[in-house]
């Protein structure tokens, strides 16, 4: 024993000095077994112990899921020009000592640039047993992966489902999977560590280097961050199956000042699931003067000044979060059928509803997809099932929903549509929603500048802002980041403090124009709580530029 886990033994006592040697282990582990071989894995003998264990108790189903998450070096740099101090909402700028130009820099003390962690922060890996026994779920996790602990956990498990079971009204029913042998690793162009330190810190330098130079500017900030996350899954069924999951998500704002204000200026960047080529295929470089631009003018905005009945519209880094909130929710079975009624709400629509409501007008439709790059795209789902793409709303009309494989029997589906997911090892896997995208209209659709000269009275957002729900999804009030005035065709100025109210069918009925292809983007979100404990999850929901006619606009006046 090394006197460094002598003395942690001393101080903690036998329990934490175990669970730190577990964490070592579970990494160990890792490091020992071959990746991308499911079946060889020494994972896979720790995953029989526990399905061993589920079927000695009498359990009718068992799974398990180890994880470990990882974050991988990435780029951030940070500028104050001038050596002027970042104002509110610029925090974390400045993240390293003021001195003589930095890479690509300008001297003069005004420059702080913030290095590349040189190592990647491995978070501590764990487990989480689920079993059905008596008809009803039971869930236990630990952090120490020894085999005592396996099956201690997994009797845990028994337990709490034989506990439950008094309260039951019912047996639980699973639609049925086929069984995976499979490894699956995110789609890329360019893995996060095949580019140099040198080659991303130059990227965020370039784009910063051109923000700063726009006048009354005080603080830049540019980043691109990469996470890394290690699944690995067995069941009772037959599964056995690895995931390496990569995102990485470009960020960039900037903070400007004119007189006695201070406004930052958010710039979203397209995060997913992928490598180095979403930092590369972000448009920040082509937009750092206009954000600068945006931020100078901020800080002079006023508030629009009349409210009533506008147009909108909307970027899709601002319709990200409506549909995130009055759409994708909305359509999640189980709060249709009230099973987060306690904590997340449930919904207005109805499972009778399905190709029967009228959801929005002709040009909306609404596709569920866990295959494409967002940040909710995986292999597989925690049951074992394969991802897929499926729609949601067709020329307005809904026709489908998000299940998995304990509530598709509730709309009639012999299959799930893989929406179960457990944010950690520590949590229990539930429905969580997929990445849900707004389609984009036909390469003839008409573009955002002729959207804007067919409005005469409206308001152009970007970004997200505020916003407020009913518990069932219906009555709505949001903002944006940052707003533009429309008269008669034209962008005439900036203003501030723009919400607008939305009752959902009657929000996407006033749908009147979308632009194509070319100009649909995605954005996401890795705040989606939901679940009693509290779990969040990250999701992408993509959307062209959307034109949303007469809705109620709210305003502030001078």
């Amino acid at each position: 024993m090394s006197s460094s886990r002598r003395d942690f033994l001393k101080k903690f006592g036998a329990g934490a000095a175990l669970t730190l040697y577990s964490r070592d282990l579970f990494g160990q582990v890792l490091a020992d077994s071959p990746q991308g071989r499911p079946l060889e894995t020494r994972f896979k003998g720790l995953a029989d112990i526990v399905l061993a264990e589920g079927k000695m108790a009498g359990c009718s189903y068992t799974d398990v899921r180890f994880t470990m998450t990882s974050t991988l070096p990435g780029a951030t740099v940070n500028i104050r020009p001038g050596g002027a101090p970042a104002g509110p909402g610029a925090g974390g700028f400045g993240g390293g000592r003021g001195g003589g130009g930095g890479p690509g820099g300008r001297g003069g003390g005004g420059r702080r640039v913030q290095g590349i962690p040189s190592d990647a922060e491995r978070q501590p890996g764990g487990f989480g047993v689920r079993v059905i026994h008596s008809g009803v779920w039971g869930f236990a996790s630990s952090p120490i992966l020894t085999e005592d602990e396996l099956r201690r956990v997994t009797r845990v498990a028994v337990e709490v489902a034989k506990a439950s079971a008094i309260a039951k009204k019912a047996d639980m029913k699973l639609a049925p999977v086929k069984p995976y042998q499979e490894h699956y690793i995110t789609p890329m162009l360019k893995h996060p560590t095949s580019v140099s330190v040198t080659d991303k810190q130059a990227w965020a330098q370039a784009i910063a280097d051109k923000a700063a130079a726009v006048k009354g500017v005080t603080a830049v900030n540019v980043a691109c961050n990469h996470g890394y996350e290690w699944r690995y899954y067995a069941s009772s069924e037959g599964s056995y199956i690895e995931q390496e999951l990569f995102t990485t998500s470009p960020t960039f704002s900037v903070t400007a000042r004119v007189g006695e204000v201070t406004r930052t200026r958010n710039y979203s960047g397209v995060a997913g699931t992928g490598g180095w080529e979403f930092a590369e295929n972000s448009d920040f470089l082509d937009q750092a003067e206009k954000v600068a631009t945006d931020a100078v003018e901020m800080c002079t905005a006023k508030p629009l000044g009349s409210s009533g009945l506008k147009d909108l519209i909307l970027s899709p880094s601002h319709a990200m979060l409506t549909i995130h909130e009055i759409v994708a929710h909305a359509t999640e079975v189980d709060r249709i059928v009230g099973y987060e009624a306690n904590y997340a709400g449930t919904s207005f629509v109805k499972l009778s509803d399905v190709g029967k409501l009228k959801y929005g007008s002709k040009q909306f439709n609404v596709t569920c997809d866990k295959t494409s790059a967002g940040l909710g795209t995986v292999g597989f789902d925690d049951d074992g099932v394969k991802t897929q793409k499926w729609p949601l709303i067709r020329d307005g009309v809904l026709v489908g929903l998000q299940t998995n494989r304990e509530t598709a029997h509730f709309v009639g589906e012999k299959e799930s549509r893989g929406c179960t997911f457990g944010s950690t090892w520590r949590d229990y896997p539930f429905l969580r929603m997929p990445n849900v995208h707004v389609e984009p209209g036909p390469a003839n659709s008409p573009t955002r500048d002729e959207l804007i000269a067919d409005v005469k009275d409206g308001v152009m957002i970007d970004g997200r802002g505020s916003y407020s729900i009913d518990q069932q999804r219906y009555n709505g009030q949001f903002g944006g980041h940052i707003f533009w005035e429309i008269k008669n065709g034209k962008i005439t100025r900036q203003v501030t403090d723009v919400t607008y109210n939305a009752i959902t069918t009657d929000f996407w009925a006033n749908l009147d124009g979308i632009t194509g292809p070319k100009e649909w983007q995605m954005h996401g979100t890795g705040g989606d709580a939901k679940g009693q404990p509290t779990q969040t999850n990250s999701i992408s929901h993509g959307s062209p530029w959307m034109l949303i006619r007469k809705i109620n606009v709210g305003a502030a006046f001078d």
